[in-house]
């Protein structure tokens, strides 16, 4: 029992810093992962590496092959489409939830955290993609709902990998540098079908920004689906 739980200890902390690296862009979309090299690094067996890759498997972050390995799961159109349908759904949700449940002082600190992603979206991508991830976490925060937050968190992660893969490239948000205070404010003043409607506009936003600068990959994936590179790094061009 005592082999048992700490193994499952271990798994637990190779997941969660595995998973940070893949979220902050460290691990880029396509990179061949090394179970011997993150259990040297961490000082563990492979048993709980192996675990913890399986659950980043499971959710969506990476995917592997017989005797080519584990990878960054490089995305398809169809993985990209799916992801933005499911996440429309999750977000209008929560856009009508909110016109109802947030409190007032919920409102007005979530305002503020709106005005703080936009001044990131011009100058600091890593920023950006940070604070736009506690953004629409926290809106869901303020519906009150633990159950469509989990969702949403599971979700949310896809989205925040593919940020960071194409933020170098790509310029985060273009409708006039007020998009997410203009997003919250309807969110706060305005009806719930309004909201519905606004959260329907800024996700297609984001779907057509991530469609964009996945473009890359997903032509790589094309030619290289059955490849899992040895090299570092295995970030495409954006020619």
């Amino acid at each position: 029992m005592g082999s048992a739980s700490e193994n499952h200890s271990l798994a637990d902390k190779a997941y969660t810093i595995v998973r940070h690296r893949i979220l902050r862009g460290e691990l880029a979309i396509g990179e061949v992962i090394s179970r011997r090299k993150i259990g040297a690094e961490l000082g563990m067996s492979l048993l709980p590496v192996m675990e913890a890759l399986l659950r980043l498997e499971v959710e969506g972050l990476l995917e592997s092959r017989p005797r080519a390995g584990t990878r960054v799961r490089i995305p398809t159109r169809v993985d990209v489409v799916g992801h933005f349908v499911v996440r429309e759904a999750l977000e209008v949700q929560a856009a009508r939830l909110f016109t109802r449940e947030a409190t007032r002082s919920e409102r007005a600190s979530i305002l503020k955290l709106a005005a703080r992603v936009d001044v990131a979206a011009k100058s600091d991508p890593a920023l950006f993609a940070s604070l736009h991830y506690r953004l629409h976490r926290r809106i869901v925060e303020c519906t009150h709902c633990a159950a469509l937050l989990k969702a949403v968190e599971s979700s949310q992660a896809l989205w925040f990998t593919w940020l960071c893969a194409i933020f170098p490239r790509t310029p985060a948000h273009t409708l006039g540098g007020q998009d997410h205070q203009i997003l919250m404010e309807t969110l706060i003043h305005d009806t719930a079908d309004a909201a519905e409607a606004k959260m329907k506009e800024h996700v297609m936003l984001g779907y057509r920004q991530v469609m964009d600068g996945l473009e890359p990959y997903i032509r790589m994936r094309k030619l290289k689906g059955n490849t899992y590179s040895r090299t570092a790094t295995n970030r495409p061009s954006a020619a």
